[in-house]
Protein backbone atom coordinates (compact mmCIF):
# COMPACT_ATOMS: atom_id res chain seq x y z
CA UNK A 1 0.00 0.00 0.00
CA UNK A 2 1.66 3.59 -1.06
CA UNK A 3 2.24 5.56 1.42
CA UNK A 4 0.19 8.67 1.81
CA UNK A 5 3.12 10.45 3.49
CA UNK A 6 4.36 13.32 1.32
CA UNK A 7 8.32 13.02 0.30
CA UNK A 8 9.10 16.15 1.89
CA UNK A 9 8.06 14.95 4.73
CA UNK A 10 10.08 11.77 4.96
CA UNK A 11 13.21 14.77 3.66
CA UNK A 12 12.06 16.34 7.18
CA UNK A 13 12.30 13.14 9.41
CA UNK A 14 15.36 11.97 8.16
CA UNK A 15 16.91 15.39 8.34
CA UNK A 16 15.63 15.72 12.57
CA UNK A 17 17.37 12.21 12.79
CA UNK A 18 20.31 13.02 11.55
CA UNK A 19 20.51 16.01 13.71
CA UNK A 20 19.60 14.46 16.56
CA UNK A 21 22.14 12.46 15.45
CA UNK A 22 24.76 15.09 15.43
CA UNK A 23 24.06 16.84 18.60
CA UNK A 24 24.22 13.32 20.60
CA UNK A 25 27.59 12.47 19.07
CA UNK A 26 28.90 16.13 19.99
CA UNK A 27 27.84 15.82 23.37
CA UNK A 28 28.88 12.32 23.93
CA UNK A 29 32.52 14.16 22.77
CA UNK A 30 31.78 17.16 25.14
CA UNK A 31 31.27 14.52 27.73
CA UNK A 32 34.40 11.86 27.09
CA UNK A 33 36.46 15.23 27.52
CA UNK A 34 35.06 16.26 30.52
CA UNK A 35 36.02 12.98 32.17
CA UNK A 36 39.55 13.08 30.72
CA UNK A 37 39.75 16.74 32.70
CA UNK A 38 38.59 15.09 35.48
CA UNK A 39 41.00 12.75 35.29
CA UNK A 40 43.67 14.66 34.73
CA UNK A 41 43.40 17.00 37.49
CA UNK A 42 42.53 13.86 39.95
CA UNK A 43 45.76 12.03 38.53
CA UNK A 44 48.79 13.59 40.26
CA UNK A 45 47.30 12.94 43.50
CA UNK A 46 46.79 9.28 42.84
CA UNK A 47 50.35 9.08 41.29
CA UNK A 48 51.40 11.14 44.97
CA UNK A 49 49.24 8.77 46.94
CA UNK A 50 50.76 5.64 45.12
CA UNK A 51 54.29 7.02 46.05
CA UNK A 52 54.13 8.08 49.40
CA UNK A 53 51.79 5.52 50.46
CA UNK A 54 51.18 2.70 48.25
CA UNK A 55 55.03 1.86 47.90
CA UNK A 56 56.10 1.43 51.76
CA UNK A 57 53.62 -0.32 52.48
CA UNK A 58 54.15 -2.95 49.99
CA UNK A 59 57.68 -3.24 49.90
CA UNK A 60 56.81 -3.30 54.18
CA UNK A 61 54.33 -6.41 53.41
CA UNK A 62 57.53 -8.04 50.66
CA UNK A 63 60.23 -7.21 53.69
CA UNK A 64 57.66 -9.08 56.26
CA UNK A 65 57.61 -12.17 53.98
CA UNK A 66 61.54 -12.57 53.49
CA UNK A 67 64.89 -12.98 55.53
CA UNK A 68 65.63 -9.12 55.51
CA UNK A 69 68.65 -8.40 57.61
CA UNK A 70 71.82 -6.21 58.23
CA UNK A 71 73.73 -8.10 55.52
CA UNK A 72 70.92 -7.63 52.82
CA UNK A 73 72.07 -3.85 52.82
CA UNK A 74 75.40 -5.44 51.47
CA UNK A 75 74.82 -8.16 49.43
CA UNK A 76 70.96 -7.55 47.81
CA UNK A 77 70.26 -11.29 48.99
CA UNK A 78 67.18 -11.33 50.85
CA UNK A 79 65.80 -14.86 51.12
CA UNK A 80 62.22 -15.52 50.75
CA UNK A 81 60.49 -17.26 54.12
CA UNK A 82 56.58 -16.53 53.56
CA UNK A 83 55.22 -16.34 57.13
CA UNK A 84 58.15 -17.39 59.10
CA UNK A 85 58.63 -14.02 60.66
CA UNK A 86 54.96 -13.52 61.56
CA UNK A 87 54.94 -17.03 63.14
CA UNK A 88 58.18 -15.51 64.77
CA UNK A 89 56.78 -12.45 66.11
CA UNK A 90 53.57 -13.82 67.52
CA UNK A 91 55.19 -16.85 69.49
CA UNK A 92 57.88 -14.66 71.00
CA UNK A 93 57.40 -14.21 74.58
CA UNK A 94 57.54 -10.14 74.48
CA UNK A 95 54.38 -11.00 72.12
CA UNK A 96 51.65 -11.09 74.43
CA UNK A 97 53.35 -8.61 76.86
CA UNK A 98 53.35 -6.05 74.10
CA UNK A 99 49.53 -6.68 73.02
CA UNK A 100 48.47 -6.00 76.73
CA UNK A 101 50.27 -3.10 77.19
CA UNK A 102 49.35 -1.70 73.53
CA UNK A 103 45.54 -2.45 74.85
CA UNK A 104 46.10 -1.06 78.32
CA UNK A 105 48.33 2.50 76.72
CA UNK A 106 45.47 2.72 74.19
CA UNK A 107 42.08 2.21 76.46
CA UNK A 108 43.72 4.40 79.22
CA UNK A 109 44.65 7.14 76.95
CA UNK A 110 41.58 7.27 75.26
CA UNK A 111 39.11 6.85 78.34
CA UNK A 112 40.91 9.31 80.56
CA UNK A 113 41.67 12.22 77.32
CA UNK A 114 37.63 12.01 76.15
CA UNK A 115 36.24 11.93 79.87
CA UNK A 116 39.05 15.04 80.81
CA UNK A 117 38.26 16.45 77.76
CA UNK A 118 34.33 16.28 77.73
CA UNK A 119 34.07 18.10 81.16
CA UNK A 120 36.35 20.67 79.95
CA UNK A 121 34.46 21.13 76.63
CA UNK A 122 31.26 21.78 78.91
CA UNK A 123 33.07 23.69 81.39
CA UNK A 124 34.58 26.26 78.22
CA UNK A 125 31.10 26.04 76.93
CA UNK A 126 29.98 28.90 79.38
CA UNK A 127 31.08 31.85 78.71
CA UNK A 128 33.28 33.75 81.23
CA UNK A 129 36.20 36.18 80.91
CA UNK A 130 39.71 35.11 79.88
CA UNK A 131 37.94 31.35 78.70
CA UNK A 132 39.45 32.34 75.14
CA UNK A 133 42.74 32.41 76.40
CA UNK A 134 42.57 29.64 78.51
CA UNK A 135 41.32 27.68 75.74
CA UNK A 136 44.05 28.71 73.40
CA UNK A 137 47.22 28.18 76.50
CA UNK A 138 44.93 24.20 77.19
CA UNK A 139 46.29 23.68 73.13
CA UNK A 140 50.63 24.40 74.15
CA UNK A 141 50.95 20.04 74.86
CA UNK A 142 48.98 19.55 71.66
CA UNK A 143 51.27 22.47 69.49
CA UNK A 144 54.65 20.90 71.21
CA UNK A 145 56.19 18.10 69.76
CA UNK A 146 56.52 14.91 71.19
CA UNK A 147 59.65 14.40 71.84
CA UNK A 148 60.08 17.82 73.81
CA UNK A 149 57.36 16.69 75.54
CA UNK A 150 58.34 13.60 76.61
CA UNK A 151 61.68 15.04 77.36
CA UNK A 152 60.17 17.67 79.60
CA UNK A 153 58.33 15.14 81.32
CA UNK A 154 60.84 12.64 82.10
CA UNK A 155 62.60 15.80 83.82
CA UNK A 156 59.71 16.23 86.04
CA UNK A 157 58.85 12.42 86.96
CA UNK A 158 62.86 11.68 87.74
CA UNK A 159 63.03 9.96 91.35
CA UNK A 160 65.46 11.73 92.85
CA UNK A 161 65.47 15.09 91.80
CA UNK A 162 62.03 15.54 89.75
CA UNK A 163 59.68 18.43 90.91
CA UNK A 164 56.23 16.00 91.19
CA UNK A 165 58.46 13.85 94.06
CA UNK A 166 59.40 16.48 95.20
CA UNK A 167 56.02 18.53 95.38
CA UNK A 168 54.37 15.28 96.70
CA UNK A 169 57.05 14.97 99.55
CA UNK A 170 56.49 18.72 100.85
CA UNK A 171 52.91 18.30 100.88
CA UNK A 172 53.39 14.92 102.85
CA UNK A 173 51.58 13.24 100.14
CA UNK A 174 53.87 10.05 99.97
CA UNK A 175 57.31 9.21 102.30
CA UNK A 176 59.49 8.14 100.21
CA UNK A 177 60.06 9.36 96.19
CA UNK A 178 58.15 6.98 93.52
CA UNK A 179 59.95 5.46 91.00
CA UNK A 180 57.39 6.86 88.36
CA UNK A 181 59.68 5.71 85.17
CA UNK A 182 61.93 2.99 86.95
CA UNK A 183 59.56 0.85 88.39
CA UNK A 184 57.95 -2.14 86.38
CA UNK A 185 54.54 -1.39 88.77
CA UNK A 186 54.46 2.33 88.16
CA UNK A 187 55.92 3.28 84.75
CA UNK A 188 53.88 2.17 82.19
CA UNK A 189 50.95 4.18 84.76
CA UNK A 190 53.19 7.57 84.27
CA UNK A 191 53.62 6.72 80.57
CA UNK A 192 49.66 6.73 79.64
CA UNK A 193 49.59 9.98 82.04
CA UNK A 194 51.54 11.51 79.66
CA UNK A 195 49.92 10.67 76.90
CA UNK A 196 46.48 12.17 78.69
CA UNK A 197 48.16 14.73 78.92
CA UNK A 198 49.25 15.50 75.45
CA UNK A 199 45.71 14.38 74.10
CA UNK A 200 43.42 16.73 75.98
CA UNK A 201 43.56 19.26 74.03
CA UNK A 202 42.62 17.66 70.79
CA UNK A 203 39.68 16.15 72.54
CA UNK A 204 38.82 19.60 74.05
CA UNK A 205 38.40 20.74 71.04
CA UNK A 206 36.62 18.55 68.87
CA UNK A 207 34.44 18.27 71.97
CA UNK A 208 34.04 21.94 72.36
CA UNK A 209 33.11 22.29 68.31
CA UNK A 210 30.65 19.74 69.00
CA UNK A 211 28.66 21.52 71.67
CA UNK A 212 28.71 24.74 69.62
CA UNK A 213 26.65 23.27 66.77
CA UNK A 214 23.69 22.33 69.47
CA UNK A 215 21.16 25.10 68.99
CA UNK A 216 20.44 26.77 72.47
CA UNK A 217 17.00 26.53 71.66
CA UNK A 218 17.24 23.16 72.77
CA UNK A 219 17.91 23.78 76.00
CA UNK A 220 15.50 26.25 76.47
CA UNK A 221 12.66 24.12 75.49
CA UNK A 222 13.84 21.44 77.86
CA UNK A 223 13.97 23.21 80.73
CA UNK A 224 10.02 23.83 80.22
CA UNK A 225 10.24 20.14 80.35
CA UNK A 226 12.29 19.63 83.22
CA UNK A 227 15.00 18.91 81.30
CA UNK A 228 18.09 20.69 83.38
CA UNK A 229 21.45 19.45 84.74
CA UNK A 230 22.31 15.95 84.07
CA UNK A 231 18.65 15.39 82.50
CA UNK A 232 19.63 17.96 79.90
CA UNK A 233 22.69 16.39 79.61
CA UNK A 234 21.68 13.19 78.82
CA UNK A 235 18.59 14.21 77.21
CA UNK A 236 19.91 17.20 74.53
CA UNK A 237 23.57 17.17 74.63
CA UNK A 238 24.71 13.74 74.34
CA UNK A 239 22.35 12.82 71.43
CA UNK A 240 23.66 16.22 69.70
CA UNK A 241 27.05 14.85 70.53
CA UNK A 242 26.84 11.26 69.89
CA UNK A 243 28.50 11.35 66.52
CA UNK A 244 31.37 13.73 66.82
CA UNK A 245 32.00 11.46 69.71
CA UNK A 246 32.23 8.34 67.82
CA UNK A 247 34.38 9.77 65.27
CA UNK A 248 36.43 10.96 68.59
CA UNK A 249 37.01 7.98 69.73
CA UNK A 250 37.71 6.16 66.72
CA UNK A 251 39.91 8.67 65.65
CA UNK A 252 41.57 8.07 69.39
CA UNK A 253 42.32 4.52 68.82
CA UNK A 254 44.29 4.73 65.13
CA UNK A 255 46.46 7.54 66.33
CA UNK A 256 47.18 6.12 70.55
CA UNK A 257 47.71 2.44 68.89
CA UNK A 258 50.95 3.50 67.10
CA UNK A 259 52.08 5.90 69.92
CA UNK A 260 56.38 5.47 69.48
CA UNK A 261 58.12 8.55 70.23
CA UNK A 262 56.65 9.24 74.02
CA UNK A 263 57.19 5.96 74.72
CA UNK A 264 60.78 6.18 73.25
CA UNK A 265 61.42 9.29 75.00
CA UNK A 266 59.82 8.22 78.36
CA UNK A 267 61.40 4.71 79.09
CA UNK A 268 62.53 3.29 75.70
CA UNK A 269 59.87 0.19 76.53
CA UNK A 270 61.28 -0.41 80.00
CA UNK A 271 61.96 -1.23 82.92
CA UNK A 272 61.81 -5.04 82.31
CA UNK A 273 59.68 -4.03 79.06
CA UNK A 274 57.07 -2.66 81.30
CA UNK A 275 56.10 -0.29 78.17
CA UNK A 276 56.51 -2.69 75.58
CA UNK A 277 54.26 -2.02 72.79
CA UNK A 278 53.77 -3.49 69.40
CA UNK A 279 55.08 -0.15 68.15
CA UNK A 280 57.88 0.03 70.41
CA UNK A 281 59.00 -3.74 69.75
CA UNK A 282 58.51 -3.54 65.95
CA UNK A 283 61.19 -0.42 66.27
CA UNK A 284 63.43 -2.71 68.38
CA UNK A 285 63.08 -5.37 65.87
CA UNK A 286 63.90 -3.40 63.36
CA UNK A 287 66.31 -0.45 64.47
CA UNK A 288 68.54 -2.33 67.13
CA UNK A 289 68.29 -5.96 66.66
CA UNK A 290 68.47 -5.53 62.69
CA UNK A 291 65.74 -8.02 62.00
CA UNK A 292 63.77 -5.65 59.44
CA UNK A 293 62.03 -8.80 58.21
CA UNK A 294 60.23 -9.38 61.82
CA UNK A 295 59.87 -5.78 62.26
CA UNK A 296 57.95 -5.31 59.40
CA UNK A 297 55.82 -8.26 60.57
CA UNK A 298 55.31 -6.56 63.71
CA UNK A 299 54.19 -3.18 61.65
CA UNK A 300 51.79 -4.87 59.43
CA UNK A 301 49.99 -6.69 62.68
CA UNK A 302 49.59 -2.72 64.08
CA UNK A 303 48.40 -1.85 60.73
CA UNK A 304 45.84 -4.69 60.54
CA UNK A 305 44.41 -3.82 63.97
CA UNK A 306 44.28 -0.16 62.94
CA UNK A 307 42.56 -0.55 59.89
CA UNK A 308 40.08 -2.15 61.69
CA UNK A 309 39.43 0.40 63.61
CA UNK A 310 39.89 2.77 60.66
CA UNK A 311 36.79 0.78 59.06
CA UNK A 312 34.76 1.79 61.99
CA UNK A 313 36.18 5.69 61.69
CA UNK A 314 34.89 6.05 58.08
CA UNK A 315 31.56 4.45 59.28
CA UNK A 316 31.48 6.77 61.66
CA UNK A 317 31.92 9.91 59.91
CA UNK A 318 29.84 9.36 57.35
CA UNK A 319 26.92 8.72 59.94
CA UNK A 320 28.28 12.00 60.98
CA UNK A 321 27.57 13.23 58.33
CA UNK A 322 24.09 11.70 57.35
CA UNK A 323 22.93 13.12 60.59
Amino acid sequence: MPSSRPPAADGMVTLTRTTVAGREKVRGRHHRGESLTKVLFVLPAVVAMVALFGYPVVKNLLMSLQDYGLKTFFTGAAPWVGLKNYSTVVTDKLFSDAMLNTALFTVGSIAFQFAIGLGLALFFRNRFPLSGLLRSLLLLPWLLPLIVSSATWRSILEQDSGILNRTLLKLHLIGDPVPWLNSPSVALIAVIGVNIWIGIPFNVTLLYSGLAEIPDELYEAGQLDGATGWRAFWYITWPNLRAVASVLLMLGVVYTIKVLDIILGLTGGGPANATQTLATQSYEKSFVDFRFGQGAALSNILIAISFVFAIFYLRGTRRAVDE
